[in-house]
């Protein structure tokens, strides 16, 4: 990963966030889901429209220019939370690495920088969601994310910084 280069998330990325929110959404080789179709749901287009809001903050890794993955966060309220939403202090994490780089530890690299950035700002806990499925479940729990609530399939959790 030496051509590998991380960046802060700039207004101009919010297109690219939005590719990897699909690639978040479609981690089973068996979901299909376009970008039509999560555009549609009634809460995934909230983790990245109208990026940047006030508080977002974001990591983008490139490679040779090209962007490569992802890993953001974002606050959300009551009035219209996320899905794994806990309380309006605690932003909720996004992130995705496209298909060519997965399982090449750009995936922690990049939490370990958005943990980073938070600790920066001040903020003392992350929260996310993940299916239980999700191969990417087992790196939020080694990298100290503790599960804080379960529903059927998915579970939210919970990182103190």
């Amino acid at each position: 990963m030496d051509d590998l280069s991380l960046r802060a998330a700039l207004a101009g990325d919010a297109e690219f966030l939005m590719d990897m929110l699909v690639e978040t959404v479609n981690w089973s080789p068996e979901r299909h889901m376009s970008r039509a179709d999560v555009l549609a749901d009634e809460v995934l287009p909230r983790y990245v429209s109208r990026w940047m809001r006030s508080g977002d903050c974001g990591i983008v890794a490139e490679s040779d220019g090209q962007a490569v993955g992802a890993a953001w966060f974002r606050f959300f309220d009551e009035m219209q939370p996320g899905y794994a939403f806990l309380q309006s202090d605690i932003p909720e994490v996004g992130i995705a690495v496209g298909k060519d780089w997965r399982f090449r530890g750009l995936g922690r690299r990049l939490l370990r920088e958005l943990h980073n950035q938070a600790r920066e700002q001040g903020i003392s806990q992350l929260c996310l969601g993940v299916e239980r499925g999700n191969h990417a479940r087992n790196l939020y729990l080694s990298e100290g994310y503790e599960i804080v609530q379960s529903s059927d399939g998915a579970d939210a959790m919970l990182k103190q910084l």
